[in-house]
């Protein structure tokens, strides 16, 4: 008998208009940038979830690092993040010779441990980045305040959780500066992409500098000045028009897109749940204070070979399952620059989550089948 239908991690989805607005964008004779679409997508953020500036981007990491030079991180300065996140998160502020102080994850969740952040900071800290974990707030309230109360900027590092909220704050238009992703394996995707939020008016004139190569070429161009140049330092961080057209068509049915994939994170979650083989995994949580943006649904294993098992077990099963990040702070790059304390939750998700496979397309019955395996994997090693 032959193998099964493949099941992908991750898959795509055209909402129906992408290759029209490139079409769209080619006839209009610019493709370079900051033209139509690229402002349209800024409008639509700024218009629906009251961000005071958006400014698109070519990925969330040319947006970090934008957060970077707008804060103007040196060496001595520090930073504290999490560990347990992706690479761009830490390299943007390497990249500018900031010391990394990293914090572990909460006992229930991957994202930062709030509660671990105060005694971090001294007179050297510039800023702390969060990471809203697969679309679940990080406490927002407990960060905000610390920074208020030593006077350090709050950057979101919002890669995951577009149309997610705290209370009734969207996340990345509550710290000073945040960052989104487009990239394939997002909610909304377009290839590549991403988004800094400029939340604090300090930030507004220079970021858009920045993001223009260092020139008041916007300022030109809004006929504020009359002639542009070189003004400061910057790069060249704009998307091109055709991808911000891919952009635009998905934003356009972000709510039916985000009504798909709620309903398939509920059936995970139902038949999970309801397994009793599975009551020694640990499922996600969204606090009391979070929204669910259902950007993942993941397990995370108390025994790292189980994990392994299960990953071999799907893979026999044409099924594509991964584990996530590794700790940085045990990262070959930054293992000796750490200062040696220890992050035990961050080296339990590290060892133990195994994201499953999520996207718009993936039929109930294919989530059946993918819990299914779960389920005989358990019941093979008891």
């Amino acid at each position: 008998m032959g193998r099964m239908n493949p099941i992908a991690f991750n898959k795509p989805y055209l909402s129906g208009k992408e290759t029209a607005y490139i079409e769209e964008a080619v006839a209009s004779g610019k493709i370079s940038g900051n033209g139509l679409f690229t402002n349209r997508c800024q409008q639509f953020f700024e218009e629906n979830y009251g961000f005071r500036k958006c400014l698109l981007t070519t990925s969330c990491t040319d947006a970090l690092e934008m957060c970077a030079l707008l804060l103007e991180i040196q060496p001595g300065d520090e930073v504290i993040l999490p560990s347990y996140t992706f690479v761009s998160t830490a390299n943007a502020f390497a990249l500018r010779g900031a010391k990394l102080v990293f914090i572990d994850s909460r006992e229930d969740h991957p994202g930062i441990d709030e509660h671990a952040i105060e005694e971090l900071i001294n007179s050297r800290t510039k800023a702390i980045v969060v990471v809203h974990y697969a679309g679940v707030a990080v406490d927002m309230d407990i960060v905000m305040e610390l920074a208020n109360k030593n006077n350090v900027f709050v950057v979101e590092d919002a890669a995951q959780a577009i149309d997610s909220y705290y209370k009734d704050q969207p996340l990345g238009g509550i710290g000073h500066l945040s960052t989104f992703s487009f990239h394939e394996t997002k909610n909304i995707i377009s290839g590549e992409g991403g988004m800094l939020v400029i939340n604090d008016e300090r930030f507004v004139e220079r970021s858009e500098i920045i993001w223009e190569k260092g020139t008041n070429r916007n300022a030109f161009f809004r006929g504020e000045v009359d002639k542009y140049g070189w003004v400061d330092i910057g790069s060249s961080f704009l998307p091109s028009e055709l991808v911000s057209a891919f952009l635009y068509a998905q934003l356009e049915n972000l709510e039916d897109i985000q009504k798909r994939r709620t309903s398939i994170w509920k059936k995970y979650n139902q038949l999970v749940s309801q397994s009793e083989v599975l009551h020694t995994l640990s499922f996600p949580i969204a606090p009391s204070y979070a929204t669910n943006n259902a950007h993942m649904f993941y397990l995370v294993f108390d025994d790292t070979s189980l994990r392994s098992r299960a990953i071999h077990k799907f893979e026999e099963n044409n099924i594509s399952a991964v584990f996530h990040y590794q700790g940085l702070h045990e990262s070959s790059y930054y293992m000796d620059k750490h200062d040696g304390r220890l992050l035990p939750n961050c080296r339990k998700y590290s060892d133990g989550l195994l994201r499953l496979p999520f996207y718009y397309e993936l039929s109930f019955e294919e989530v059946e089948r993918v819990v299914k395996v779960l389920i005989d994997t358990v019941i093979d090693d008891q």
